[in-house]
């Protein structure tokens, strides 16, 4: 069984970037599309980014233009890029084979000044 494990969250500033990975404990050619969500508090879990094997992306409407998905085929990894960062971002991000329920743990995004 593939576990994923996201990494890279934490506090930054509004205006400010950070870098999320998702690590598969395996291969994740049969993962594909993988898809990046979010959780804030008290709200449901919404999806924020989605990758497909060939490359082809897919973005919220509230994220575009500020955050990018990609991929690393060579190291099991999918990165989300995020900057311009602002307090509404603020929530757990988590990893996921998409249409799935396989989850990663989740990381912590905090934007606040």
């Amino acid at each position: 069984q593939v576990q994923l494990v996201e990494s890279g969250g934490g506090l930054v500033q509004p205006g400010g970037s950070l870098r999320l990975s998702c690590a598969a404990s395996g291969s994740i050619f049969s993962l594909y599309p993988i898809a990046w969500y979010r959780q804030a508090l008290g709200k449901e879990r919404e999806l924020v980014a989605r990758i497909s094997f060939g490359g082809v992306t897919n973005y919220a409407d509230f994220v575009k233009g500020r955050f990018t998905i990609s991929s690393d085929n060579a190291k099991n990894t999918v990165n989300l890029q995020m900057n311009s960062l602002k307090p509404e971002d603020t929530a757990v991000y988590y990893c996921n084979e998409y249409g799935t329920n396989l989850w990663g743990q989740g990381t912590q995004v905090t934007v606040s000044a």
